[in-house]
């Protein structure tokens, strides 16, 4: 029985009715007639301008028979289905596999899995017009979705959510079938592009035999691609280009995308030291960045940066994101498309690294969006020796992708006009919609992970197969020579010219004794000078006139009268006019808000993030308020009389690694910024100890980059369990070395006003490591006046001026809140032969101001350092290493695995005996 026999009973009035009170509420009408409109809809290409159900009300009218007008629509159904099919999996049945054939993935595109056979194929169908075509026979419509889905680019797009992009896309992809339209000339420039690439790699292969070089030879269309890229960007109005990418490859993008002059990388190949001084150790060629300005083909300029990077794979992916947020906020504020990130990646790296998870999630957010990353994966099917299909569980390497509903370009690296064209395909996208796009480029690898490896061992097959296989540079010539484009002389001509310019560097770089390393972002530094341990100490002034500081203070004191907010923060903020304007007892929330608002109002940006920034973790900052009602964000210090600088504060999402990372790179490329990352927790940062070990600490040492970054880490042994005591000090002391950073832990809100302010006042930068107060935030005893702030100077040391130190026969080191615990201990017990001297910055360790302070203690002959950390952690193996001045002898916990006992009697317990050692010598623990 014919299934749609019932619609020869019906009437046509009642179907337009019907079909309208469905259009209206699709929900209203029963439940089967739903089902039928929503089948008919999916088509909603217009067939004759009129609705599959009005067609099949019409053929009811005019007593068609219903079971053949059912049949043909059944047909177009199923044609819109192959349609949908094609969009949804064609990617999955592309020729983008340059080397083996791909897996096979069921169901497939055959037309009997649709309801169609192969009589269908000279059916002329209207579905067509679904893919911006004219009705046409099945056989040309399958000619088109070949083309557009499964060729040499397979696109994912059809899991974004919003219908206007995905029509975009199709509108993209459907004009000329997505097959690159080029002219002879730009042909010839892919070319020239190609030979600079390939011809690149064979001669650092024959001139530097054996040499790790991390080659891009299978994956050399990348370098005509980025060179397509960055041209078209330059025309549609982009200034900046930012870009990160680990080793494979590197050599050959800085030299034939970024210029970088082939003598240095000659250079590098031979080892030479450097022309620099004893600040400077450097760092393996394929690691080095560089910054570059370059005229496109129509003489616009632009700026394009290469970060340096590690070893460690995507890590360099959170520093682009951050300094491509600065040079937006500094340069573009209004017009984030003007700098343009992009991030190459490894397809075991990009599946593996969990880090790229946490760049993918700050594309949207507020505090870290980047208006748009390009991706680009250079595949080369295979990790160090490991297969793909053990390197992931996804289908594709980049579908995290999925994650931001972001689409994705698969391409054959050999096909060198899709790789071009897939490359403009993502830059438009990313200037149309402002958001994330992945390339996945796949190619191969043609030696092992790097040039001295034996691949056979671990892939004897595929390698069998790359021994006979063309570059790409081969395979585009004959397709041009077939073309009558190029004649059979014209390669000869390109490789022996570009390899004639290579000899001739060669010859030259062999005469110099020394390898020239240029500074990553000079042009941002301008002004700044490294600085020695000695330049470190100097005393710098961080005054501010008290008149400034009472301007500041009237702001952040007073809510707007004409919103609502909640009892508690009226209360705050009025305690907080209070203590400047009546008590002169200011405490550290407050020694931090008059930092910030004293360096705005002198020019400085300060920009702050991590989780839960904005109030606090522990509900001491609150710069951020919010209205009862509305919940309307105010934020006092964007409303200071007279600001020049910008003051911004972000909720970070729940990240350390990738946060970290994107705080250095903002620091990196904005150094007239106070830029600052705080923990939740202090020893949460571990989270992100990649970037403290690769970066933070040894940036200077290995790329010649200074960074001013600030972290805070709440630190403080208070019964709060292993996870919540310490910020693992003793790890950041370890990494002090060769004036690499500032690592300090203040007692008084005064220093720490003057710790931040110095941090911005110096001509030179270091990160600045501060472990920060919980208890302290709200203890009596940890306040300071106003004169401390507009006169005062940051104290690396703080002497005991309570004492008479010709009593005192114990001279105790420490540093932190464990200064209080001490003090209430000595008041306790009435000792007055024992003098506490606090250390506020542990490194540089201030040893002058020490021995000055020793000296005055001239009775003294027990030396103490005191801590609260278990001896194993804290700064006691620091000193020990570092402080020779007097034999020290140690009160603290016994060395422990964890750092603090989870109960909270034992805590307090093994806390209290470090104290009692403090003040009898007798005593051990």
């Amino acid at each position: 029985m014919d299934r749609f026999s019932f619609l020869n009973a019906a009437h046509t009035e009642f179907f337009a009715e019907l079909y309208d009170q469905y259009l209206v509420n699709p929900d209203s009408i029963e439940p089967s007639w739903r089902s039928f409109f929503q089948g008919f809809d999916f088509g909603t290409a217009t067939y004759n301008d009129e609705s599959p159900a009005v067609q099949m009300a019409t053929a009811v009218a005019e007593g068609q028979d219903c079971s053949v007008v059912s049949d043909k629509l059944q047909k177009e159904f199923n044609v819109l289905k192959l349609i949908d099919a094609y969009r949804t999996r064609g990617h999955l049945f592309t020729r983008t596999n340059p080397v083996r054939d791909r897996r096979i993935y069921s169901p497939n595109l055959d037309l009997e899995n649709f309801g169609l056979s192969k009589a269908d194929l000279n059916v002329v169908f209207d579905a067509a017009k679904a893919i911006k075509i004219a009705p046409c026979t099945l056989q040309e419509i399958l000619g088109h979705l070949d083309k557009i889905y499964c060729q040499s680019i397979g696109v994912e797009y059809m899991y974004i959510r919003k219908p206007e992009v995905i029509q975009w896309i199709q509108d993209k992809i459907g004009y000329n079938d997505n097959i690159p339209k080029f002219s002879a000339e730009e042909k010839k420039n892919i070319l020239g592009k190609l030979n600079e690439a390939v011809s690149f790699e064979n001669f650092l292969h024959t001139k530097y035999v054996g040499q790790k070089r991390f080659s891009l030879e299978g994956g050399e269309s990348l370098i005509p691609g980025l060179d397509a890229l960055i041209d078209a960007a330059a025309e549609k109005g982009v200034e900046q280009f930012v870009m990160g990418m680990a080793h494979r490859g590197r050599l050959n993008v800085l030299a034939n995308i970024f210029g970088k002059n082939t003598q240095d990388i000659f250079s590098e190949f031979d080892g030479k030291d450097y022309d620099d001084d004893a600040l400077f150790d450097g760092d393996v060629k394929y690691h080095l960045g560089l910054t570059s300005d370059r005229k496109t083909k129509t003489g616009k300029s632009i700026n394009i940066n290469l970060a340096p990077n590690p070893s460690h794979l995507e890590t360099v992916g959170a520093v682009i994101e951050g300094i491509t947020r600065a040079k937006q906020d500094r340069y573009f504020p209004e017009d984030a498309s003007k700098v343009l990130p992009i991030a190459l990646h490894g397809d075991a790296a990009v599946a593996g690294q969990g880090i790229v998870y946490e760049i993918v999630q700050m594309a949207q957010l507020d505090g870290y969006k980047t208006g748009g990353t390009i991706h680009i994966v250079i595949n080369n099917q295979v990790g160090f020796t490991t297969n793909y299909l053990d390197a992931r569980s996804s289908t594709y390497c980049t579908d995290i992708a999925k994650v931001t509903l972001s689409p994705v370009l698969h391409v054959n690296a050999d096909d060198t006009e899709a790789v071009v064209h897939a490359m403009l395909f993502a830059l438009d996208y990313r200037m149309q919609f402002g958001s994330d796009v992945f390339i996945d480029l796949l190619g191969y690898r043609k030696y092992g992970h790097n040039e001295g490896d034996e691949p056979r061992f671990t892939q004897p097959k595929l390698y069998k197969l790359l021994a006979k296989h063309k570059n790409p540079r081969d395979i585009y010539a004959e397709k041009l020579l077939a073309d009558g484009i190029i004649d059979a002389t014209y390669v000869k001509g390109l490789e022996d010219k570009y390899k004639a310019i290579l000899e001739e560097n060669l010859e030259a770089s062999r005469k110099k004794d020394l390898t020239v390393i240029t500074p990553f972002m000079q042009n941002e530094w301008e002004g700044f000078y490294q600085a020695d341990a000695a330049e470190m100490l100097r005393k710098v002034d961080t005054t501010f006139p008290k008149e400034g500081l009472t301007e500041i203070a009237k702001v952040i004191t007073e809510l707007p009268s004409d919103k609502k907010f909640i009892s508690k923060i009226q209360k705050l903020i009025n305690d907080r006019k209070t203590m400047f304007f009546e008590s002169d007892k200011l405490d550290w929330a407050m020694a931090e808000l008059l930092a910030y608002g004293s360096l705005l109002t002198e020019g400085y940006d300060v920009r702050i993030s991590g989780q839960d920034v904005e109030r606090g973790t522990f509900s001491h900052r609150h710069a951020v308020v919010k209205v009862e009602d509305s919940e309307e964000e105010v934020i006092l210090l964007q409303q200071l009389k007279n600001q020049k600088g910008k003051f911004n504060i972000f909720n970070s999402l729940l990240s350390e690694y990738g946060v970290v990372g994107f705080d250095y790179g903002y620091a990196l490329a904005s150094p007239k910024t106070l830029t600052i990352w705080e923990a939740q927790f202090g020893d949460f940062s571990n989270g992100a100890q990649i970037m403290l070990d690769q970066y933070i600490s040894a940036a200077e040492d290995k790329w010649n980059n200074q960074n001013g970054l600030v972290m805070l880490l709440p630190h403080g042994y208070e019964g709060q369990g292993a996870e919540h005591s310490s910020a693992r000090m003793e790890r950041y002391l370890q990494m002090c070395a060769n004036e690499n950073m500032y690592i300090a832990d203040c007692t008084t809100p005064a220093n720490f006003y003057h710790l931040l302010r110095r941090q911005m006042k110096t001509t030179f930068r270091k990160p600045l490591i501060v472990f920060t107060p919980k208890s302290l935030l709200r203890h009596p005893l940890v306040v300071s006046s106003v004169d401390e702030f507009a006169t005062g100077t940051f104290q690396e040391t703080i002497d005991d001026t309570t004492v008479d130190k010709e009593a005192v026969k114990t001279l105790v080191f420490c540093t932190g809140k464990f200064y209080y615990d001490l003090l209430a201990e000595r008041e306790t017990n009435g000792r007055t032969d024992v003098a506490l001297v606090r250390i506020e910055q542990l490194f540089p360790l201030p040893i002058e101001q020490l021995k000055e302070i020793i000296a005055s203690y001239p009775n003294a002959d027990d030396y103490v350092w005191a801590q609260e950390e278990p001896r194993n952690m804290g700064a006691y193996s620091f000193m020990l290493m570092n402080f020779d001045l007097v034999k020290l002898r140690v009160a603290s916990l016994k060395a422990y695995s964890a750092p603090a006992a989870g109960s909270y009697a034992r805590s307090k317990k093994r806390h209290a005996a470090a104290i009692a050692m403090v003040f009898d010598k007798n005593l051990f623990n």
